[in-house]
């Protein structure tokens, strides 16, 4: 072979190897399961009431991850008491844009839950504003009792 193949190899393949670990680090890498998510919903006058899930009954699946505050995504069901709550409690949100979750995190749609809200077929609601600084948590919730939550910028930052 000439130097110039062997440069070539060389650069081929510390690339593919850079391609996999970046797609991987995107994917799976500081993401963890939440074993326990319990949501404390923000009222008007400043106050919160909680939102026990139990993974039990509500199905729930959440992941976060360390390593940014946009990382965190949230499945749950809610019985008709808490859905209710839910609604009469929270807060309209006005721009709500699901981001898009890791694909091993199936229960997550963003484009269909995006879908969804513009079309009137759910919810959007503040369930925590900044919960870090510049991010809100925002919630989805659908007229059959499922609900999702992610975190998103609020213009705040800006």
């Amino acid at each position: 072979m000439t130097s110039g193949r062997i440069l070539v190899s060389v650069i081929v393949g510390v690339t593919a190897i850079f391609g996999a670990a970046l797609w991987w680090f995107v994917n799976y890498a500081f993401y963890e399961e939440l074993d326990d998510l319990s949501l404390s919903v923000q009222r008007g006058d400043g106050s919160s009431f909680e939102l026990p899930l139990d993974p039990a009954q509500n199905a729930v699946r959440a992941i976060d991850a360390s390593s940014s505050p946009l990382r965190f995504r949230a499945c749950f069901t809610l019985d008709p008491a808490q859905a209710d709550a839910l609604l009469a409690e929270a807060f309209p949100y006005d721009d709500p844009t699901p981001l898009g979750a890791p694909g091993w995190f199936g229960c997550f749609d963003a484009e269909a839950i995006g879908t969804a809200l513009e079309q009137g077929n759910a919810q959007a609601l503040l369930i925590q504003r900044d919960i870090t600084r510049g991010v809100d948590r925002v919630g989805a919730l659908f007229p059959d009792g499922r609900a999702f939550a992610w975190h998103q910028l609020n213009g705040t930052l800006e």
